[in-house]
């Protein structure tokens, strides 16, 4: 091959390497990972009804997960840019792998659900109790056992993702779980006299359960994140005034009943956007991650947290409201 030629391949290989490399960093493009129940997925539904994310100069590709710590695996591979936790996996972004963006909602939703027969948590020794690790099921689970005196050593814990739980516990195949609505709701149609051991709102005072929305650590610093954030604050706003309007949106995102989102919508505290910016500023949101990274810390999950002033970005989420 002649120079001339060397120099006209390397600037061909030079040109293709530019126009892939623009067309697999979409800044307006979002990555969105969220769970199929009303709070992972309700600010989504009124983000495309309301076409927010046009409004913000996006675009929204939007992924169903099981669970919270699949979707901090995904941030982490780069898969996604932004997914949503529930409380129980708090303890990953506290250890550094992603960036709590905003908190969405304050849940109710978790139980510790056992067969027939079984009347309270003592009675839970030896037996079988099925759980999804991580997760806000493994949480409620771990603070009932305590409560009456044990650690899951007392119990046989079994641990199983969500689908799993419904079927075991129809087929009776496990005693108890640590699990939530709506998929509880499923359960209690097909084993009628399930008894609920445990609850959230049995803990409050001591724990506060928030639900958040996460982002890659890379992608925090970014305008993409700011103007997410933005769609975010703007769904919020509309959810808080226009609650059943939502449920409707939710419902048909997630192709379920409405009467089903809206019991399920039952079991949260809807956080306002002026509200959380408040929570921010004077510190509450702090104080209860904080809690919480001291439980996580005590149940070996997490061995040494960040701290929420590293790893919550509530200046991203209070900022993003300026025009």
């Amino acid at each position: 091959m002649t120079r001339r030629k060397r120099w006209f391949a390397a600037l061909l290989a030079g040109l293709v390497v530019a126009v892939t490399g623009c067309g697999s960093s979409d800044a307006s493009e979002v990555r969105f990972g969220y769970i199929g129940d009303y709070n992972g997925a309700s600010l989504l539904a009124v983000a495309e009804d309301q076409k927010l994310w046009e409004k913000h100069g996006l675009t929204a590709d939007v992924s169903e997960f099981t669970n919270g710590p699949l979707q901090i695996q995904a941030l982490g591979s780069g898969d996604l840019d932004f997914g949503y936790i529930g409380p129980g996996a708090m303890w990953l972004p506290a250890s550094g792998q992603a960036k709590v963006v905003a908190l969405n909602t304050l849940g109710n939703a978790d139980r510790v659900i056992a067969q027939p027969g079984i009347t309270d948590v003592a009675g839970l020794r030896g037996k079988t109790v099925g759980v999804p690790q991580g997760t806000s099921g493994e949480m409620i689970l771990d603070l009932a056992l305590r409560r009456a005196g044990m650690t899951e050593n007392d119990v046989k814990v079994v641990p199983m993702d969500a689908s799993t739980i419904v079927s075991a516990l129809s087929a009776k195949r496990i005693d108890a779980a640590g699990f939530w609505y709506p998929a509880l709701d499923t359960v209690k149609k097909q084993v009628p006299g399930l008894v609920e051991l445990a609850k959230n709102s049995d803990f409050a005072g001591e724990m506060e359960f928030p639900t958040a929305f996460v982002a890659g650590n890379e992608v925090v610093g970014t305008d993409k994140a700011r103007r997410t954030a933005a769609v975010l604050r703007d769904a919020m706003r509309y959810r808080t005034a226009n609650p059943e309007r939502t449920v409707e949106l939710t419902a048909g995102l997630l192709k379920k009943d409405p009467a089903e989102v809206r019991a399920d919508a039952a079991n949260v505290q809807v956080l306002g956007v002026d509200e959380l910016d408040r929570l921010t500023r004077d510190g509450t949101v702090r104080r209860w991650l904080a809690g919480m990274d001291d439980y996580f810390t005590r149940t070996g999950q997490l061995k040494r947290s960040t701290g929420p002033e590293n790893y919550y970005a509530g200046e991203l989420f209070t900022s993003a409201g300026n025009p």
